[in-house]
């Protein structure tokens, strides 16, 4: 169905569309966030690190074509590549002048090994000017934009300090897909206080909104961030009022994260089904910390139990 795999993956997209792998760069445009510069709040969401999530990209102290360079050679070491994604990925990657933003992403696009713009943001930080720029640009290369959603539930949106109310990213998807922008959401597994239901809820909300991939992930408790103040809290602390913390083990999340895909509508390419935060700053579950483990026993387990995308996606 979709080659090896039992999901639409992004490398089989991937593939399909530009007849070969292509690996992603993670930049730093030196980009800040409104959850962090007192717009909308300060710290950003409960769970993001120091790196606004960028803990993997290049250094922003570098120009975008020297960091292109960097993450180049260091992929080149592993395997031989020549198609990339430029991938702007820390802090709000368009939130920034106008006059910036067309310097740096240009600055990636032109790149001829470029293969893909993708630009991870807020739904809150898309107005007309940078929608008109992220449009233009979309005429040179396909442009990605990345939405971080998380959950479509207020309570869970609240204690995580989003910072914006669901009909934001409605209507940033509406805007986007108005323009042919291609539309990727994160949305994380296991917040405290979500229950399956829930999480299947946010899967089914997804369903029925006009976007184009997914990132799914567990939640991450990383030292440094309020998440994990809350975590030691929520151990240590009888006062503790929060919601509750439930870290799975491998197995419950694999039947989760399952489960979800096969409520997936098949057309949505899945661009993560787990993730590794740096090992130095985690604190749990540690067992992420094997990615390719994981995601063999995930592949495994849906070919033992013949699951699929979509298998319970009814429409």
């Amino acid at each position: 169905m979709w080659g090896e795999k039992r999901y639409h993956s992004l490398d089989y997209a991937l593939k399909s569309q530009f007849g070969e792998k292509v690996y992603r760069i993670a930049l730093n445009g030196g980009m800040t966030c409104p959850n962090r510069d007192g717009k909308i709040g300060y710290g950003g969401c409960i769970f993001c690190s120091g790196m606004g999530s960028g803990d993997f990209a290049g250094s922003a102290c570098k120009t975008i074509t020297e960091q292109l360079a960097e993450g180049k050679a260091i992929l080149a070491r592993k395997r031989p590549v020549h198609a990339y994604i430029a991938y702007f990925q820390a802090f709000t990657s368009t939130y920034a002048p106008i006059e910036y933003l067309r310097k740096v992403f240009t600055e990636a696009i032109v790149d001829p090994d470029v293969k893909v713009l993708a630009i991870a943001t807020r739904p809150d930080c898309l107005d007309s000017d940078v929608l008109e720029l992220l449009d233009e640009l979309n005429q040179i290369k396909p442009v990605w934009v990345e939405l971080g959603l998380q959950t479509i539930h207020p309570e869970s949106a609240r204690y995580i300090r989003r910072g914006y109310p669901l009909e934001v990213f409605d209507t940033a998807v509406h805007e986007l897909k108005r323009r042919n922008l291609t539309v990727i959401v994160h949305v994380i597994l296991f917040l405290p206080g979500e229950t399956r239901e829930m999480m299947l809820e946010t899967i089914d909300y997804l369903n029925h909104s006009n976007i184009d991939g997914i990132k799914l992930q567990l939640l991450h408790i990383l030292k440094g961030t309020d998440l994990a103040v809350e975590y030691q809290k929520s151990l240590s602390d009888p006062a503790y009022t929060g919601p509750a913390f439930h870290i799975p083990d491998a197995d419950e999340y694999i039947r989760l994260l399952t489960e979800c895909v096969q409520h997936l509508r098949p057309e949505i390419v899945i661009h993560r089904l787990t993730g590794d935060g740096p090992k130095d700053l985690l604190i749990a579950p540690l067992w992420t910390g094997a990615k390719r483990t994981v995601l063999n026993q995930i592949h495994k387990y849906m070919k033992d139990h013949d699951l699929y995308q979509g298998k319970e996606y009814y429409g």
